[in-house]
């Protein structure tokens, strides 16, 4: 179980537990002024909770592949304060089909390409691009985003880069990066990236986690501290 300032995350159920980039991503993603927001692969339901705490007028779907994981987060749904607001449904994004398109979407989505497949089938599926490749959740995201819309999400910086040359090819377009360090001393182990239909120029900057050991840095905090129960 982990314990946010205004919701709880039960994971017990899932292969994929809470994790640093799924928070990030939840805190970064400017969902405020939505009205209708999409969480692709919601697994535990986190992004899907964290949207709703900061769109306090936006209905929130979640959609997610793997059963228990639909189970957990059906649970972790029902018991946050926003339960008339978030929406799941057990489907493949290649499936989905909903009657509306999106203000925003958010996905922390599998990341591993080019990696030996995990035996643990629920785990393989979240960690690894099998069930969605970057390119089919890319066009699926560019079918359900709106004109206006933007879609956020979080990968590792090489596949980031794949990814970013893909969707601009298929008219999504970067206009905001955030690489995320590790350390002061560490090269960034991830990329933040919001994109939109319209192409502008791109913003970039650059957060360190840690100084040291659970030594968090003001920027990290910052962006986090709604949502961490000790920061």
């Amino acid at each position: 179980m982990f314990r946010f300032k205004q919701f709880t995350v039960r994971q017990d159920r899932t292969a994929m537990k809470v994790g640093t980039d799924g928070v990030l991503l939840g805190a970064w993603a400017e969902v405020e002024g939505a009205q209708n927001i999409l969480d692709i692969g919601t697994g535990t339901g986190l992004i899907a909770l964290m949207a709703a705490q900061k769109a306090p007028h936006a209905h929130i779907e979640a959609i997610e592949i793997e059963g228990n994981a639909c189970l957990q987060a059906q649970e972790n749904i029902d018991e946050s304060p926003w339960r008339d607001r978030i929406h799941l449904t057990q489907t493949p994004l290649q499936a989905y089909y909903p009657p509306m398109a999106f203000d925003c979407i958010i996905c922390n989505p599998p990341f591993f390409v080019h990696s030996t497949v995990c035996p643990d089938n629920s785990r393989s599926m979240a960690r690894h691009c099998n069930s969605l490749p970057h390119t089919e959740l890319i066009d699926h995201v560019a079918r359900l985003l709106k004109t206006t819309g933007y879609f956020y999400v979080i990968l590792p910086v090489a596949e980031a880069k794949e990814l970013t040359a893909y969707a601009q090819e298929t008219g999504l377009f970067p206009i905001r990066i955030t690489y995320i360090h590790p350390t002061p001393d560490k090269a960034p182990k991830r990329s933040l990236i919001k994109f939109a239909k319209t192409p502008r120029a791109c913003q970039e900057n650059h957060i360190v986690i840690e100084i040291s050991r659970h030594q968090y840095t003001k920027e990290y905090i910052e962006l986090t501290k709604d949502f961490y129960l000790y920061l």
